[in-house]
C-alpha cells in the first residue's frame, strides 16, 4: 500500500526560520494562498486522509477539501526549550554542544524535547494499524515527521547531510508492507499550482 505524505503550508515562523515544534501556529496569510493553487492529482481523493492535530496542519487539510481524520501520532517531534528560536544563532550560541548533539543522529534532543528515534517509536503503531486497515492512506503533517519516515524507510541515521533535498512543495511517497513496515521505497511527486 502507498502512504502519501504531505507538509502543511507555511506560518509566519517558517518563514522567520523559527523552530516551531508543538507551538500551535496557523498559517500565514501567503501560506494559505499557496495552498489555494495547490493541485492535488484526482487519485489521491481516495485515500484515507490523516493529520497532525496541530493547526497549521488542519488549516492545511481543510484549505484541500481533504475528507480526514486527526491523528495525535503525527504531531510535530518536540523542540523542548528550542521552540521559538532560529537555528544558525542556536547552533553558533552552543557551538560544540550543539555539533556534538546533531552529530548523534536519530539520538539527537533538545533540552525538554524528544528525539527523532523517539518520533519513529510514536509513528510505527499509527503506520501498523492503517497497513491493517488496508488501502492508500495520506496525511497531512510536518518536516520532522517527514524526515523520520524516511528514515525508517531508507534505513537513514540522520547523520550528517541528509541523502535527499526534501521538496516541500510535493507528495512524499513511500510503501508499506501488509505489517506496517516501511519498505526501501521512496518517490517525490511534486504538486501542479493551479
Amino acid at each position: 500500500m502507498k502512504l502519501l505524505l504531505l507538509r502543511h503550508g507555511m506560518t509566519a515562523w517558517n518563514l522567520e526560520k523559527r523552530v516551531q515544534g508543538r507551538i500551535d501556529q496557523p498559517l500565514c496569510a501567503a501560506g494559505r494562498e499557496r495552498l489555494e493553487k495547490f493541485d492535488l492529482p484526482d487519485w489521491t481523493r481516495s485515500c484515507r486522509w490523516y493529520s497532525s492535530p496541530l493547526r497549521r496542519a488542519t488549516e492545511s487539510a481543510e484549505l484541500l477539501a481533504l475528507d480526514y481524520r486527526v491523528e495525535a501520532a503525527l504531531i510535530e517531534m518536540s523542540w523542548g526549550e528550542w521552540e521559538g528560536e532560529i537555528l544558525k544563532p542556536l547552533r553558533r550560541e552552543l557551538g560544540d554542544e550543539m555539533r556534538a548533539n546533531e552529530a548523534r543522529g536519530l539520538d539527537f534532543r533538545p533540552p525538554g524535547g524528544e528525539s527523532p528515534r523517539e518520533v519513529q517509536v510514536r509513528l510505527e503503531p499509527w503506520l501498523r494499524r492503517i497497513a491493517a486497515h488496508g488501502g492508500d492512506c495520506a496525511a497531512v503533517v510536518h518536516q520532522g515527521v517527514i524526515r523520520c519516515i524516511y528514515s525508517l524507510a531508507l534505513g537513514w541515521d540522520m547523520r550528517g547531510e541528509s541523502p535527499v533535498d526534501f521538496a516541500w512543495d510535493a507528495l512524499h511517497t513511500f510503501e508499506l508492507s501488509p505489517e506496517g513496515r516501511l519498505l526501501d521505497s521512496y518517490e517525490v511527486i511534486p504538486l501542479d499550482f493551479s
